[in-house]
């Protein structure tokens, strides 16, 4: 055990010190230049910031030495001397890393005048150490919240389809990487939620995400992310079969995928229609988990979502119509005996073998089947729809005027 000294030798100690804390602060940031890389490639006015740092260390060195009790202070004095921004520049390694050359230099130069001084060294460069590691886990902390706040922000925005010119930049700020296609996945919360274990498992799917936890609804804004010139050979997942592997991070329920659409500011196309199809999606009783909205859309129209029934009318009804009107009644007449072949050729004097081929063109015009049970029902509602628009904007047509 060290004797402690006595206030004659303590008061003798502080006088030199004082008087070499200069030659110190000089010492110090000569070996910064010396040993530290990122010290020397740093513009002038940060390596000044830097060196004031030390110079507040060794400063605040001399004061707990003559009052340990200051220690609370500690981390307010050293780094009170630094500007905001040599906050955010210099990380928590480079910060110890100062610190170990600052308390190198300072037992070199005090080795042999006293024991107990090269004791105090230690012990206030462990406070320190502590004092540094809380102040930049308070900023991560800080800045977490900052982004959680940020994140939730944008995915709202993105839901509520109230996007403004400010998207691009708060995009921009929260580090997104994605580029290209975008499509919002829509599912319950699980109970237990683990934001960067979902994260971690995106990343592994060649996506970036954003993550809105909305009570018991969890949304996702899937981007594909940039992918480096080592994972450029690595094959690009459809959006369906990254819903499917995300699908054990949701709770329990239905899982819904919304279109995709060219670019993040445009997402909000996609949310619509996933919210919707999430709404509804217990009206289909075998519905497939993850299911995509597009497969929602006759429970959607029903439901009354005007982007169901026009994209109804749009890829189905219209297509056809502009097509072949033949093809249109064939449908409707495959669709009202029953998806029976032979009645429909009763129905239209026709061979059943010309209904085959018209039902063949039907699926080649629009890309759906009407021989299936679910997309016969999806045909059918876009029928109904179409037909129904295609009345009322004939009823509403002026009709020709009298000379």
């Amino acid at each position: 055990m060290t004797a402690r000294p006595t206030a004659e030798e303590k008061a003798e100690t502080l006088v030199w010190l004082r008087r070499i804390s200069g030659d110190l602060a000089t010492a110090t940031i000569q070996r910064l230049e010396d040993s530290l890389p990122w010290y020397a490639d740093m513009p002038p006015a940060r390596r000044s910031a830097v060196g004031l740092v030390a110079q507040a260390g060794i400063a605040s060195f001399i004061q707990w030495y003559e009052d340990p009790g200051s220690t609370p202070w500690i981390a307010a004095d050293i780094f009170a001397a630094a500007p905001r921004e040599l906050l955010r520049s210099v990380s928590l390694t480079q910060t110890l890393q100062l610190l170990r050359v600052t308390v190198a230099v300072t037992e070199e130069r005090v080795a042999g005048r006293a024991e107990d001084l090269r004791e105090s060294i230690l012990l206030f460069s462990r406070e320190v150490a502590f004092a540094s590691a809380d102040i930049y886990a308070r900023a991560a902390e800080a800045r977490g919240l900052w982004d959680a706040r940020l994140e939730a922000l944008v995915v709202d925005s993105i839901l509520t389809g109230e996007a403004d010119d400010e998207l691009p930049s708060r995009i921009a700020a929260l580090g997104w990487h994605g580029h290209g296609e975008v499509a919002v996945l829509v599912g319950t919360t699980p109970p237990q939620l683990d934001v960067d274990q979902l994260r971690r498992m995106t990343r592994r799917f060649g996506v970036d995400v954003l993550i809105g936890v909305q009570s018991s609804r969890l949304v996702l804004v899937i981007g594909r992310a940039e992918l480096s010139a080592r994972d450029d050979a690595r094959a690009v997942l459809p959006f369906p079969e990254i819903a499917r592997r995300l699908e054990p991070a949701f709770g329990g329920g239905h899982l819904v995928l919304g279109p995709p659409v060219p670019a993040l500011v445009d997402a909000g196309r996609s949310a619509h229609a996933a919210l919707a199809g999430f709404a509804v999606a217990t009206a289909w009783r075998n519905a497939p988990r993850p299911v995509e909205a597009d497969d929602l859309l006759p429970e959607r129209a029903l439901a009354g979502d005007v982007m169901a029934k026009a994209t109804l009318v749009e890829r189905i009804y219209r297509p056809l119509q502009a097509h072949s009107p033949d093809l249109v009644t064939t449908l409707w007449s495959y669709l009202d005996n029953g998806r029976s072949l032979e009645a429909t050729a009763r129905d239209l004097f026709v061979h059943p073998n010309t209904v085959r081929y018209r039902l063949k063109r039907v699926s080649e015009v629009i890309g759906w089947d009407a021989t299936g049970p679910r997309e016969a029902l999806i045909l059918q509602t876009a029928l109904i729809i179409g037909s129904i628009g295609t009345d009322a904007t004939r009823r509403r047509a002026p009709g020709p005027r009298r000379a």
